[in-house]
């Protein structure tokens, strides 16, 4: 069997010719290809180091899990689509939804788990039937409004738990970042997310040491005063030592507020793999289905070890856009450096002390950005919000999802917020479909004609 790990060396195995790229089957010489390696843990970093955070799950097991994610995936594609599998962000929202009801991590992880093995029976399924049995139960404009509801349903955790902590430092890392990612060019702009939590770190310590301490709303909610940055559980913390595991429990009420990010993990995972291919030269759709369900294998496996569930990276396939070089084996460099990173308990008290004023900065930008990118699935597939039947079920989705509302069906089962707004809009669909007159019903592009597009000039 071939598992794609061996690699011819391109050209001097120094610097590709001009126009030319590395192949996924190519490398460069190993010091550089471990440099690549690093820089796409680097690139990965913000989110990667966000989303579990913002979990409430244990960053080093994020990080090293990605590391044995990305092993998954790299062996399951046998080494053609290269893509880096980093902590989902589109799973912020059902954890934050989850633990308002009562949950814990394991509970989130719970949750978790079952959307990866969702993720990997929908691979297993496209595999053997194509990827048009997505179009026929998702089309884009369902895709489309579900990512939406899911980042903005976040919309309020930012203004009521991040936000109020400090909201000069939440402005001013929200301006610093958003000037990052249109300002820089390259790969600069691809780590914008990372270099403002660099700059909120260094612009909460400034301040503490002129000001003192802040009277505010601290993570739990209580205003009282407290320094902006506290680091004193980074003394504390060993240079070596393995991360925090733990089981994961299941709860239907959580299972059913998390299925719905599965749409928009099969959304990222079809874009992205388009995405390679068109960068690559090569006709990646047969390899869609192999691709979603080593997602959903990752997501288990990482899920199950009480680490955040997984899907490829639009940060790494933008490096890609600005190298050139699509090597994998980059990638399994980049996995190797990520294994080590979480095995350093120092480091994940570092992330784990991000403050709260910076959090609230970065994540008005970073879920207002997930949720455009249910537009942007719109906008690719042309879908005509203009048509009753798009337009009606998307505007009731959005409005239940972002507003949080609930239904009450038992005294032991409620549905609200993603959930409800989910399945107003999957149901609403069809049924109005099956109603609907033929002019209405216009086919739209299929979902894996790609979710995303990547502006090489900025390399």
């Amino acid at each position: 069997m071939v598992l794609g790990v061996r690699w011819t060396v391109h050209g001097d195995g120094r610097t590709p010719a001009p126009g030319a790229v590395v192949r996924p089957d190519e490398r460069l010489s190993w010091p550089r290809t471990f440099g690549l390696g690093a820089q796409h843990v680097v690139a990965m970093f913000g989110a990667s180091f966000v989303a579990p955070v913002l979990m409430g799950l244990d960053p080093n097991l994020a990080i090293m899990m990605s590391g044995v994610a990305t092993a998954i995936f790299l062996l399951a594609t046998r080494g053609q689509v290269p893509s880096y599998l980093g902590c989902s962000l589109s799973f912020v929202g059902v954890a934050a939804v989850i633990r308002a009801q009562g949950g814990s991590s394991a509970t989130v992880t719970g949750a978790c788990l079952a959307v990866g093995a969702a993720l990997f029976l929908i691979g297993l399924a496209v595999q053997k039937f194509g990827a048009r049995i997505i179009h026929a139960a998702m089309p884009p404009v369902v895709t489309g409004a579900v990512v939406m509801l899911i980042g903005f349903n976040l919309a309020p955790v930012t203004a009521s738990t991040y936000w109020p902590q400090d909201q000069w430092t939440a402005l001013l890392v929200m301006l610093f970042t958003g000037l990052a990612v249109v300002g820089l060019r390259g790969f600069f702009s691809r780590i914008a997310i990372f270099l403002g939590l660099i700059f909120g770190y260094g612009l909460s310590w400034v301040l503490d040491r002129v000001f003192g301490q802040i009277h505010s709303a601290d993570g739990s909610g209580k205003v009282v005063d407290h320094w902006r940055l506290d680091l004193s559980g980074v003394g504390k913390a060993d240079w070596i030592g393995l991360p925090t595991f733990h089981a994961p429990s299941f709860q239907w009420s959580a299972v059913l507020v998390a299925l719905p990010v599965v749409i928009a993990l099969v959304a990222e995972n079809a874009g992205h793999v388009k995405a390679v291919g068109e960068m690559t030269g090569g006709n990646l759709d047969d390899k869609l289905g192999t691709a979603i369900a080593a997602d959903g294998a990752a997501s288990m496996l990482s899920t199950a070890v009480g680490g955040p569930p997984n899907t490829t990276y639009s940060e790494n396939i933008g490096v890609m856009a600005a190298t050139r070089v699509y090597s994998t084996a980059a990638y399994w460099a980049a996995a190797f450096f990520a294994l080590l990173f979480g095995l350093c308990p120092k480091f994940g008290a570092i992330v784990a002390a991000i403050p709260g004023g910076v959090l609230g900065g970065i994540t008005v930008i970073l879920y207002g950005m997930i949720g455009l990118l249910g537009a942007q699935i719109w906008t690719n597939a042309k879908v005509d919000l203009r048509n009753p039947l798009n337009l009606v079920p998307a505007a009731a989705g959005l409005i239940i999802g972002i507003g949080n509302v609930s239904m009450k069906f038992t005294d032991n089962f409620t549905l609200s917020g993603i959930a409800l707004g989910t399945l107003v809009v999957i149901t609403g669909y069809h049924v109005l479909r099956l109603f609907a007159p033929a002019h209405f019903k216009v086919e739209e592009p299929l979902l894996d004609e790609g979710t995303s597009s990547y502006d090489e000039s900025r390399g």
